[in-house]
C-alpha cells in the first residue's frame, strides 16, 4: 500500500515520525513535506496529498497540523476525499471501519508522537467492513454532486 503524508509547521516533528515508522512497516511513503520548520499555509499541503488519493496514485493519506481540524477542513473540499481529525484510539479505527475515510488527519499539538503512531497503525490496519456502512457512505458522497 502507498499512503502519501503532508504536514503544516504545527506537524512536521510528527509527520517525520509517521514517514519513518510507516517505511519500517514496509509501506510506501509520498512524503508532500514539509522538510524544514517555516510556516505554510495548510491548504495548499492539504491539496498536494488529496490530489494523490484521487488520482489513484496513493490509496491513504495522513495530514498533520497544529489541531488536524483545519487539515481535515481543507481536504474534505475536495472531490472524493473523506478526512477525519482524530485524537483517540476508538474514531481512528472506526472512521476506516464503518466510513471508509481515506485520509487521517492528525494534530501535533493535540497528541504526542507516540499516540500518533498508533492511531495511524489502527487507521492503516483497519479495513472498511461495507455492508450497511456502504450505502451510508454513498449518501454521503452523494452530496457532492448536489
Amino acid at each position: 500500500m502507498k499512503i502519501a503524508i503532508g504536514c503544516d509547521h504545527g506537524g512536521l516533528q510528527h509527520k517525520n515520525a509517521i514517514v519513518e515508522h510507516l517505511t519500517n512497516r514496509g509501506f510506501e511513503v509520498k512524503d508532500s513535506g514539509i522538510f524544514e520548520n517555516k510556516s505554510v499555509d495548510y491548504p495548499d499541503i492539504a491539496v498536494k496529498v488529496c490530489k494523490d488519493i484521487t488520482s489513484g496514485e496513493c490509496e491513504l493519506g495522513i495530514l498533520v497540523c497544529g489541531t488536524g481540524i483545519g487539515m481535515s477542513l481543507a481536504a474534505n473540499k475536495v472531490k472524493g476525499i473523506r478526512a477525519a481529525a482524530v485524537s483517540e484510539h476508538f474514531s481512528a479505527k472506526y472512521t476506516r471501519l464503518h466510513n471508509n475515510s481515506n485520509i487521517l488527519c492528525l494534530g501535533g499539538r493535540v497528541i504526542g508522537v507516540g499516540t500518533a503512531l498508533e492511531l495511524v497503525d489502527l487507521f492503516v490496519d483497519t479495513k472498511f467492513e461495507g455492508g450497511r456502512h456502504a450505502a451510508r457512505v454513498d449518501k454521503v458522497m452523494a452530496i457532492e454532486k448536489e
